[in-house]
């Protein structure tokens, strides 16, 4: 059986998330995956994609291509365009940026960074079934997914 590994658009930003977590992890020995999601959130890259603009530099990108995919040479699908922007103001609202929101002596997060690191998570937890699915293990550094 051949596994269509091309990866759907849904997964894109899932993919550079995991990928950034990756390099956190893997440049941080003894890290766990949990402090390296914690990590990321304190970087430009998860700036850029909760604020909308990695949508936003992505949509125009492919606007001015006229929305031709340079990897297969088509035409993404309108529906595919929309659940891209579905995907752009869920990870908006998932992602909102508070600097260090904790509670008052404590460390644990308040709800509004605890459904940020939820979000994140699930990102990345969805990035590994997909390589699991299509025989790409190799790529998975923070075994989310058992």
């Amino acid at each position: 059986m051949d596994l269509n590994t091309n990866k759907p658009y849904v997964l894109y930003v899932a993919e550079i998330i995991y990928l950034e977590v990756s390099k956190i992890k893997l440049d941080t020995p003894n890290i766990s995956s949990n402090d390296a999601i914690e990590r990321f959130i304190e970087t430009k890259r998860y700036e850029e994609i909760s604020s909308g603009k990695f949508h936003d530099n992505w949509f125009k990108e492919l606007k001015n291509n006229n929305f031709i995919d340079h990897k297969t040479g088509e035409k993404i699908p309108e529906e595919t365009l929309r659940l891209l922007q579905i995907q752009r103001d869920i990870t908006i609202k998932q992602l909102i940026n508070f600097p260090r929101l904790n509670y008052t002596k404590s460390s644990y997060p308040l709800e509004i960074s605890q459904r940020s690191f939820d979000h994140l998570w699930r990102m990345c937890e969805s990035y590994e079934l997909w390589c699991k699915e299509t025989k790409q293990s190799i790529k998975l550094v923070l075994n989310i997914v058992s």
